[in-house]
């Protein structure tokens, strides 16, 4: 079985990361596979440069509203097909959802809401994460899901879960997909399997310039299907990483 190297970043604006080195990140990362969230932007506005990286396919999902959500996978394996419709008119909108089926795996690249917006916002993500469960939990292959999630699990997950009780993205109704998932479910947070140490963290917010003291969120996550808990080797959180207020997460999985 070959290994894979996948990454998976909210890139806050994939014309701006351009500007500030992406492209060269991405030719020197030995990735796989590169699923990005957040790009704000449609196909037709990047240079050719993104779209054809060397050695890549890039699969595109864009928000309805310009500069607003959309994913993108660039991709060394050619996969079997690319999914873009998922039957839902929920998981279709905004520009959220990206599927491709491999042989062995089917990969989803997400951009999950943020429920910050007021109550009918939280209703639309908790209806987004088990609309999306129920999805993948209808496929014939096992799952390797990743982006930015928009929830920390657990308390070792933030580094004010007291004060952060109240505020989306560590609500009891938020966290609860994640719990039902990951303990109930069986599915792997793959960061957590090879990483028990506190003060790990994918998000920092930049008005506060909360990076240069790590008082951050770990939202952003690779989570696999049970059965591939025997196939990983290794995942992390490239903190150093700069360039958005997000860093980019790896997994390595021998699929």
């Amino acid at each position: 079985m070959p290994e894979l190297l996948l990454y998976s970043w909210n890139v806050n604006g994939l014309r701006a990361a351009e500007k500030k080195g992406f492209i060269h990140w991405a030719e020197t990362s030995h990735a796989d596979i590169i699923a990005l969230q957040e790009t704000k932007c449609h196909p037709e506005q990047l240079s050719e440069d993104l779209l054809h990286i060397d050695g890549y396919q890039s699969y595109w999902q864009s928000g309805e509203r310009k500069g607003y959500s959309g994913v993108a996978v660039y991709t060394r394996p050619k996969p079997l097909q690319v999914i873009t419709d998922f039957h839902d008119p929920l998981l279709n909108a905004e520009g959220r959802l990206i599927g491709l089926e491999f042989e062995k795996f089917f990969f989803f690249n997400g951009y999950f809401p943020n429920g910050g917006m007021g109550t009918h916002r939280i209703e639309y993500k908790l209806d987004f994460y088990n609309r999306f469960e129920k999805m993948i939990e209808s496929l014939p292959k096992p799952t390797v899901f990743c982006g930015d999630v928009n929830t920390a699990h657990n308390e070792i997950d933030l580094a004010r879960p007291r004060e952060n009780r109240n505020n989306s993205g560590f609500m009891d109704v938020e966290r609860a997909w994640l719990h039902h998932i990951i303990n109930e479910k069986g599915y792997i947070d793959t960061f957590r399997h090879f990483h028990p140490e506190p003060n790990r963290y994918s998000w920092w917010d930049m008005k506060t310039k909360a990076r240069s003291r790590n008082i951050g969120w770990r939202i952003d996550y690779f989570i696999t299907s049970p059965k591939l808990k025997t196939h990983l080797i290794d995942a992390d959180i490239e903190e150093k990483i700069t360039g958005s207020d997000h860093a980019p997460i790896w997994l390595k999985i021998k699929i």
